[in-house]
């Protein structure tokens, strides 16, 4: 916290800026921290401190419209990108969309405090069609809502700042320690359950020219194609599989239920 205080204050809005767009492009970086550390610079008239409360929320902003507009353009292709870490990307997705369907648009206004999900939220508004002037309206309000909380905390307790910056640098080399010893684990732990779930066969795949072949040859009096898109399938335009029927995932139990027992089924999603 020491370290980055002072980069802070030598390098100013600049350092600002960058390490809360490095944040809101969904990388590890320490944004909560650098605007604790802007608020008690400016409190120490070390910068200014509106200039950096403009550098923070420029920096969000930036992040959050490139991402909005490539979730946009590309759809769930980069939600995928950015699920590629989990082992199920079609659930990491999932999860994350299910949250932001649930609780509305408004998500916006907070949903920054939440790490992960945080930085989905640009791309699946992009994705959902979301107009930009809304989008900006909400992000912007949202945004400005993340800067406050920590850059006013900075700014009105820098005494408490500066007396638990030399024990958290302590803390931080211990803590990086500890960091490191549960990454390796998490690794080993991932890998464990990567090779368990692709023995388990829980969720087998099929090729599509295998699905073709079956289609050529036994026609579909003993297959169900089913097409589950829970994102863009009322999209106008949006096209489907020919013969395929469709199941609500939303109401995935009552579906079940009206399915034949007696026939191969294949699902495909987005």
């Amino acid at each position: 916290m020491n370290d980055l205080l002072q980069a802070v204050t030598h390098h100013g809005y600049l350092l600002v800026f960058l390490i809360v767009f490095a944040e809101s492009c969904g990388l590890p970086a320490p944004a909560a921290l650098a605007l604790v550390a802007a608020g008690a610079a400016a409190d120490a008239h070390l910068l200014y401190g509106p200039a950096t409360l403009l550098s923070a929320a420029a920096g969000i902003m930036l992040g959050d419209v490139l991402l909005f507009l490539l979730g946009r353009y590309t759809g769930w292709a980069l939600l995928g990108f950015l699920c590629s870490v989990s082992l199920n990307p079609e659930t990491c997705i999932l999860r994350s969309a299910e949250f932001f369907y649930k609780r509305g648009r408004a998500t916006l206004l907070f949903i920054k405090f939440i790490p992960g999900v945080s930085t989905m939220a640009a791309p699946l508004a992009g994705s959902m069609k979301m107009k930009l002037a809304q989008f900006l309206e909400l992000d912007f309000a949202g945004a400005v809502f993340y800067i406050s909380a920590y850059w006013f905390a900075g700014y009105l307790f820098r005494g408490v700042v500066a007396k638990l910056a030399p024990g958290f640098q302590t803390a931080t080399r211990t803590a990086a320690v500890l960091l490191l010893i549960a990454i390796l684990a998490l690794v080993i732990y991932r890998a464990a359950q990567f090779f368990r779930y692709r023995s388990s066969g829980l969720a087998p795949r099929v090729a599509v020219a295998q699905v073709m072949l079956r289609l050529a040859s036994e026609g579909n009096g003993d297959v169900i194609i089913a097409d589950v898109r829970s994102h863009g399938y009322y999209d106008p335009g949006t096209k489907r599989i020919a013969g395929s029927i469709r199941i609500e995932p939303n109401k995935l139990r009552e579906e079940l239920h009206l399915l034949p027992r007696d026939k191969d089924i294949y699902l495909y999603c987005t």
